[in-house]
């Protein structure tokens, strides 16, 4: 009869469970598929949990489940003989004589079954890709099936695991992904979207000029909200399963008759190209254990946390507390100032040349002159109030070894020993590493402004060799700005994000200083809380 659902066969689904670590179940397989039932509010299999032996403990899941998930524990001597033939997971129609089993067929057979019983999820039937055909060929013929069935779910496991003992290597396989994702986007109509590509570029193009030849006022939601790129689109209305009507208008004959060679490249959104389908549902939980896990920024030891000046016992003109600024402040940057001194005093010999680039109000330079009576010190800095600033401090206390000059740094010609910049903005850290590699001086930097730092006449980004090779410009732009995300009133989550990225950031620019022969370090500043921008990179030539 109409408008009554034919009863489905009653089914269960059989899932391994060897251990659980830090919210992880394993192996991961088992998580992927529980991860896809709870995507597709699939609660008509019946779930049990295969433990390896009788005397397993089922009571370690409490914490890690879904609350929403109906699950029995049961031994592998108690799984219908049929499943006992295969590899789990594995799915069986009841009376226990028809199995379906290994991950990519499991997990398109629950994705069928939620449809069927709700036809209405046309977004879940989505998930299967262009013909239905997502994971549905067989590993070992499947570059797709074989990386995310058995590839990544293995080498993560096997990864997560050893980082229990120590720090492991990042697994071949997870550059074998990203090599995947780097290669061009290859769907069935890709001709067609390349031209819908090459037209809105043209379009976009077309604005750009009318917007420079008549200067008409534009308003922030006009500056703030540019157009989607055209995989976006794509990839949100394959979501939001909306229909998108043809258009009635021609392409433009050069945009139609254009050479294939010429179209744009089509950009990944998801694993398999625009469309979000299987295997992003199976990667996802496999690259987020991972970088759960997996990625951390090694930072260098700080060479003496515990040290700092005698503040007390130093003259008043000496402490930053004399310029204009809050108590508060004062400490912060007195901690700050014991980082950069102590590092600097361990380098320096007598006689030594020592700049202060981007001085500022001397804060750095005023304390290296007093503690350092045999080497000559010199402020650069382009604001002459700031300048004035620090020369009167220097005059209250008689400092005869310290120079200043009010211009930008690279008008400053002269040969030195020891670089050091607190806190300068965007590429001025970059300007002063690369002052301090022409003349083989070491530097000593405490970056600040990350989200400042851009492409200029002088530098592009990524700087080193080994971060090219990884991230676009573009990427590395977006890492710059995350690195920004630091300030004391943020959730502290993401503050550790942002400090994660901050710390690539200078990676990249260690990383490029020791291509030029320099042995280099990033530091963490004692105590953190000294300064949001908490890094010190220290560079040694060779």
């Amino acid at each position: 009869m109409k408008g009554i659902k034919r009863s489905l066969a009653e089914e269960y689904l059989y899932l391994d469970f060897s251990h659980q670590a830090e919210g992880c179940i394993f192996p991961l397989h088992t998580s992927v598929t529980l991860f896809l039932l709870s995507y597709c509010d699939c609660k008509i299999l019946k779930v049990y949990l295969v433990l390896p032996n009788e005397s397993s403990d089922g009571s370690l899941l409490r914490n890690v489940l879904s609350q929403d998930l109906e699950m029995q524990v049961i031994s592998r001597q108690e799984l219908p003989p049929i499943v006992q033939t295969c590899c789990l997971p594995a799915v069986v129609e009841q009376p226990n004589n028809f199995c379906r089993a290994g991950l990519a067929v499991v997990l398109r057979h629950i994705i069928q079954k939620s449809y069927e019983a709700d036809p209405s999820k046309k977004d879940i039937l989505e998930l299967l890709g262009f013909k239905k055909t997502c994971l549905k060929a067989c590993a070992e013929v499947s570059q797709w099936t074989r990386l995310c069935e058995l590839t990544i779910p293995l080498a993560i496991e096997n990864f997560l695991r050893e980082s229990v003992e120590q720090p492991p290597a990042i697994p071949a396989e997870i550059f074998q992904l990203e090599k995947k994702l780097s290669e061009p986007v290859r769907v069935h109509n890709d001709d067609k979207l390349r031209r819908q590509k090459l037209k809105q570029q043209k379009v976009a193009e077309k604005k750009r000029t009318a917007k420079t030849k008549v200067h008409t006022q534009e308003t922030p939601k006009d500056l703030d909200c540019p157009s989607k790129s055209l995989e976006m689109k794509v990839a949100f209305s394959k979501l939001m399963v909306e229909e998108e009507s043809a258009p009635t208008n021609r392409e433009p004959s050069h945009i139609r008759k254009a050479k294939a060679s010429d179209l744009p490249p089509l950009e990944h959104v998801f694993a398999e190209g625009l469309y979000f389908t299987l295997a992003d549902i199976v990667l996802l939980p496999c690259i987020h254990h991972f970088l759960e896990n997996g990625i951390e920024v090694l930072l260098a030891p700080h060479p003496s946390p515990m040290w700092a000046l005698d503040w007390d016992s130093l003259p008043a003109a000496v402490s930053p507390k004399e310029g204009k600024m809050s108590s508060d402040r004062a400490l912060r940057k007195q901690q700050q100032l014991n980082n950069l001194v102590y590092v600097v005093m361990n380098q320096a010999k007598p006689g030594d040349r020592i700049v202060d680039f981007c001085s500022g109000g001397g804060h750095v330079g005023i304390v290296l002159a007093h503690m350092l009576p045999s080497c000559q010190v010199t402020l650069i800095e382009n604001k002459e109030l700031s300048l004035v600033r620090a020369k009167k401090r220097s005059d209250e206390l008689g400092l005869s070894n310290i120079w200043f000059i009010q211009a930008n740094m690279e008008y400053f010609t002269g040969v030195f020993n020891i670089g050091v910049a607190l806190h300068a903005c965007g590429v001025a850290t970059d300007m002063v590493i690369e002052h301090c590699i022409k003349t083989r001086a070491s530097f000593i930097t405490c970056p600040c402004c990350y989200g400042f730092i851009q492409n200029t006449s002088k530098f592009s980004f990524p700087k080193s060799e080994q971060f090219k090779k990884t991230l676009s410009y573009k990427e590395h732009m977006i890492l710059c700005r995350f690195a920004d995300q630091t300030a004391v009133q943020l959730p502290p989550q993401r503050r550790l994000v942002g400090k994660q990225c901050m710390c690539l950031v200078d990676l990249d620019r260690a990383r490029a200083a020791e291509e030029h022969g320099y042995s280099v370090q990033v530091i963490s500043m004692e105590p953190e809380s000294c300064s949001p921008k908490n890094n010190m990179i220290v560079g040694v030539p060779i």
